[in-house]
């Protein structure tokens, strides 16, 4: 939404490789103003919704304004570009192949404490776009999900400061990845025309294991997605159990630790 910020990569763009772009500013909470962006940027042939934001806490320390911040930027946010979008994009003259991305998480495909609001807004957006690639397919309009894990961002950063304990216990492990290399990933899922765009081997796997009934264009990953569904469902339920056996010895410590708080000061009593 900052003029200043996008006019910066506009002339990074500019100066790297000699392409001139549009800028326009608008919040994705606010559907007039998508809209007008929309309309005064014109026909879109490759649309990607990458808005998010996220607070990481658990549910009942969380104010409610904050979760429907996450819910109304990520979600309905998501919902506002699109319809804004979409009559131009079916409207389109060459009725070459066009696209939208939606920038889901790995959040997103699994839930992780501490992520309540924000896996609820990312979790979302595969629904969103499971029954949209059904209506805009006639249209020669592909659909994709891109999965990123954390990735190292100023937000990502600012993330870090306020995440509770366990979140980093148990999210911690899985390693992040830098803005470009999600991008490039991004880009080539888009390419490819993929339904599903994981951005590592972590996700590969968490694509697998939660594929459901969504659309597979490659006749061999659906064929490795009915192989490995069953192995890959053991190894989520082992990475499950010892996830809940982190979150019961947490607690016990935690407790045992205010039980002896409490002891030493009954005895100095």
């Amino acid at each position: 939404r900052s003029l200043n910020k996008l006019q910066e990569a506009k002339e990074s763009i500019r100066r790297s490789s000699g392409l001139d772009v549009s800028i326009f500013s608008a919040d994705v909470r606010d559907y007039d103003a998508v809209q007008k962006a929309v309309n005064d940027a014109g026909p879109i042939d490759v649309l990607v919704v990458n808005q998010g934001v996220f607070v990481p806490q658990e549910l009942d320390k969380q104010g409610l304004d904050e979760i429907k911040f996450m819910i109304d930027v990520n979600l309905m946010g998501s919902f506002n570009v699109i319809k804004a979008a979409l009559p131009l994009m079916k409207e389109r003259e060459d009725r070459l192949p066009a696209s939208i991305s939606l920038i889901s998480s790995q959040a997103g495909q699994v839930g992780i404490y501490g992520y309540t609001a924000y896996s609820a807004s990312k979790f979302g957006l595969r629904g969103l776009a499971e029954a949209l690639q059904q209506e805009v397919i006639a249209d020669n309009i592909h659909v994709s999900v891109v999965y990123p894990p954390d990735t190292d961002t100023p937000g990502f950063e600012k993330e870090n400061e306020v995440r509770p304990e366990l979140t980093k216990l148990l999210a911690g492990s899985s390693g992040s990845m830098k803005a470009d290399e999600v991008a490039k990933k991004a880009l080539d899922g888009i390419k490819s025309g993929s339904f599903t765009v994981p951005c590592n081997f972590e996700g590969h796997m968490l694509a697998i294991a939660t594929a459901g009934l969504s659309p597979e264009r490659s006749f061999l990953m659906a064929f490795i997605e009915v192989a490995s569904v069953g192995v890959l469902r053991l190894v989520g339920l082992f990475f499950q159990w010892n996830w809940y056996q982190t979150i019961e010895n947490w607690h016990a410590k935690k407790n045992s630790k205010f039980a002896i708080i409490d002891l030493s000061i009954y005895t100095q009593e």
